[in-house]
């Protein structure tokens, strides 16, 4: 569903880190399948290099669009914008103009608050939280949200799986796990599918009553009142999230029927671990994200993990997030 409804309406995407072979590789198939229209952020004589170097087809100007980050026609009108959105956060003129001269997710991101793209996809180098940053600062937090948070997808053989928050919150509160859950739930359905949560803690339904069981306890209780429609129980072991059998057992009220699909850790650790174990164990499996969830703008960070494939998965998803914003 999301390929497909990429290729209806192909959205202007612009890739932070484009002089990596992984991107310029997506871009190709990106241009190839007309997912989109790509932005790459890169030096044109290294681009240029790679893409002979690569066997690629496509060329700067007739394929995509090309920003140079050492000389572009926009540099002053972005340095002074990000100066007026962080002069009160320390940074002076001269600082503005060195940030955006070092940081191409900063470039990206500016590009996309000023309209010059509909979507943004960066984090293939350095540390999730570094991008983050720059997002924040510059395109912030959409109307109604609280909080960023990560999201990723594991297509499995015999079932797909979402995992949060996997990349941003520490150890979320209560109130931060409710409109995470629903967040993931609202782009879930992004995906054609429709979304089965389980809150997930080593307790099962009220097995422990520690100040983690409690908290997701608390986080069902919110998000009851702020999504009473949506199929959700907790707080639930991992096994319990995938078996209905083993969860009758324990709860035959349970209002969550079949497989949960949308997995909401109690913490990062919890979230991370899991995913990157399970991403291994899946073989085969394609997995899609990070997805970052709660962003006024569609952007998306990646990892250094991030393959040629994930990024190309992400590339729809960024169109399909942009006609949906």
């Amino acid at each position: 569903p999301v390929f497909a409804a990429a290729k209806k309406s192909p959205k202007r995407v612009i890739y932070a880190e484009g002089e990596d072979e992984r991107v310029l590789r997506a871009v190709q198939v990106v241009l190839d399948e007309r997912l989109a229209k790509p932005i790459l952020i890169g030096r044109p004589e290294v681009v240029e290099t790679r893409i002979k170097r690569f066997g690629l087809r496509m060329a700067a100007g007739r394929d995509f669009e090309l920003v140079n980050p050492e000389s572009d026609s926009r540099y002053k009108e972005t340095w002074t914008e990000y100066y007026k959105l962080m002069r009160r956060r320390g940074v002076s003129p001269d600082d503005a103009k060195v940030h955006i001269r070092q940081s191409n997710t900063l470039i990206g991101a500016m590009l996309l608050r000023r309209g010059h793209g509909d979507a943004l996809l960066c984090g293939t180098f350095g540390r999730h939280k570094d991008h983050l940053r720059h997002v924040s600062n510059v395109i912030g937090l959409k109307p109604g949200s609280a909080t960023f948070a990560a999201m990723n997808v594991l297509m499995l053989p015999k079932r797909t799986l979402f995992i949060s928050d996997t990349y941003v919150n520490e150890d979320p509160s209560a109130e931060q796990l409710a409109q995470i859950t629903v967040m993931a739930a609202e782009e879930v359905r992004r995906f054609g599918i429709a979304p089965k949560v389980a809150l997930l803690s080593h307790s099962n339904f009220g097995s422990d009553d520690s100040p983690a069981t409690q908290k997701m306890s608390r986080a069902l209780e919110l998000i009851e009142k702020l999504a009473p429609r949506l199929e959700i129980d907790g707080e639930m072991h991992g096994d319990a999230a995938l078996s209905e059998a083993i969860r009758a057992h324990v709860n035959p009220d349970s209002r969550l029927k079949g497989e949960a699909n949308i997995l909401i850790m109690p913490n990062l650790d919890a979230a991370n671990i899991s995913f990157n174990l399970l991403k291994i164990l899946g073989g085969e499996g394609i997995t899609v994200g990070p997805i970052l969830l709660g962003a006024a703008k569609p952007v998306h960070i990646m990892t250094p993990s991030a393959t040629v494939r994930r990024l190309v998965n992400m590339s729809a998803l960024c169109v399909v997030d942009a006609n949906a914003s």
